[in-house]
């Protein structure tokens, strides 16, 4: 998901309110035509997404803390899906994704791995993750890995170019959450 909001007072970032409409809720418009099924990771009290009424998967005990921690619950959880070859990532706290991301990772990744890079240089928590991979991420991991950024260097990812600074905003910081309004209301 989108971490505790430590700066912003407290709180999941995901159900931050913004213009109306938590940050869940944007992001969700936008991602869940590109995917299916759909799960949310988070940790803690799971019943406060229970409205969304869809899985929530907390971090395995096997898993690093951190974001490699929601990739982990991700990863098996797709594990056990009929058909499902890869897993499709963007961070709770990220109200923006493109409505192209998936098509456009896909197209990159082919067998393999890929992150969308923005203006800032790569996105890894906006990534395609393989399944087949799993083993060698569990073994990465294992090894000390526990960036996303660099287990996804280490597995060869496609890069996935966007031109939109906006698609890639996070929530970290009150200002943050600033730009993000004042971008819905450029629209």
């Amino acid at each position: 998901m989108g971490g505790r909001a430590s700066r912003l007072g407290g709180g999941d970032k995901a159900l931050i309110e913004i213009a109306g409409k938590r940050v869940l809720d944007r992001l969700l418009e936008r991602f869940s035509p590109q995917v299916s099924p759909l799960a949310l990771s988070a940790n803690g009290d799971l019943t406060r997404f229970a409205a969304y009424g869809l899985p929530v998967l907390p971090d395995p005990e096997h898993a690093p803390e951190g974001p490699l921690g929601g990739l982990f619950a991700g990863l098996d959880w797709a594990a056990t899906l009929p058909g499902v070859t890869h897993l499709a990532t963007v961070p709770g706290d990220a109200p923006f994704p493109p409505e192209d991301l998936v098509d456009r990772l896909r197209a990159a990744a082919g067998d393999g791995a890929a992150a969308a890079h923005g203006p800032r240089g790569v996105e890894p928590l906006h990534a395609l993750w393989p399944l087949a991979a799993l083993s060698r991420i569990t073994a990465l991991a294992a090894d000390g890995v526990r960036s996303p950024k660099r287990m996804l260097e280490r597995l060869g990812a496609a890069a996935a170019a966007f031109d939109d600074p906006a698609a890639f905003l996070d929530l970290d910081t009150p200002e943050d959450v600033e730009r993000a309004k004042a971008l819905l209301k450029g629209t």
